[in-house]
């Protein structure tokens, strides 16, 4: 399949191929103007996945693949899944423009088995980019794409160990770590993800009864660590959760004031 309609873009990580259908999305246009998207959580990852591997789901079109990529031991790889056909070739083409090799991307996205989903890709138009979503129901004015699901426990291989499991999968996270028990049981990572399960019985019996805690907050996506978690992971994730919310606080100010200004002008 030829690439989709791109823009190239690059910020201090590396090149990234930004489908253009995407480009007024905000993950897109941090990109395209040369910034990070959730740079603290970039960093938080790639400085806690030490000599293991990473799985990082809700690749978008890799924005996240470089800085992560980089930070791997010799050996380790990222094993990355993207389920938008569109977004998975740009992705693939990011791989390719920064000569990544220690990354395995698969066009699918996670669930609790292998199936085929719904994935929500626009409405009236307007491509949702790194927000397309996997439903169970669809409705009107929506367009959807047919993919691929596929099960963490049957794709990471039993001899590998995962040191972080990252995933942005919009409000699909309870199907993706249903489908990583058996990962979670065996390499006990430290898990991000930008939602917590729905069901919070199921989350419970599942997720916090192999001793996982929620130790803080990046970027607005929860980490959740099991309790031989090294306690200088804990401190510095809140140093940089305080860090990131101060900024926020400010930038938030500067927009009021700015906006306080042309009122009265």
């Amino acid at each position: 399949m030829s690439l989709p309609n791109h823009i190239i873009g690059e910020n201090k990580y590396g090149r990234f191929c930004v489908p253009k259908s995407s480009s007024a999305r905000p993950a897109a246009k941090a990109i395209l103007a040369g910034r990070v998207w959730e740079q603290g959580t970039i960093r938080f990852v790639a400085n806690n996945c030490g000599d293991g591997d990473i799985v990082h789901a809700g690749t978008f079109f890799g924005d996240f693949l470089p800085g992560l990529s980089k930070a791997l031991q010799p050996g380790a790889r990222l094993w990355a899944f993207e389920p938008s056909r569109e977004n998975f070739l740009c992705a693939q083409q990011t791989i390719a423009l920064n000569d990544l090799k220690n990354v395995t991307l698969t066009n699918a996205g996670l669930g609790a088995r292998e199936g085929i989903g719904s994935l929500c890709i626009s409405l009236d138009g307007e491509a949702h980019g790194g927000a397309s979503r996997l439903v169970e129901e669809k409705a009107a004015g929506e367009v959807y794409e047919a993919v691929p699901i596929v099960a963490l426990d049957d794709m990471i291989p039993q001899d590998r160990h995962i040191s972080v499991l990252q995933l942005d999968v919009e409000e699909y996270e309870q199907q993706a770590l249903e489908g990583a028990l058996s990962l979670l049981k065996r390499c006990r990572p430290l898990v991000v993800l930008e939602t917590l399960p729905k069901s919070a019985e199921w989350h419970q019996q599942n997720i916090l009864s192999l001793g996982y805690r929620e130790i803080g907050e990046i970027h607005h996506n929860h980490v959740l660590a099991t309790p031989d978690v090294d306690r200088r992971v804990i401190e510095k994730l809140r140093s940089m959760n305080d860090r990131w919310t101060e900024r926020r606080a400010k930038q938030r100010a500067a927009r009021t004031a700015a906006e306080d200004q042309d009122g009265v002008s």
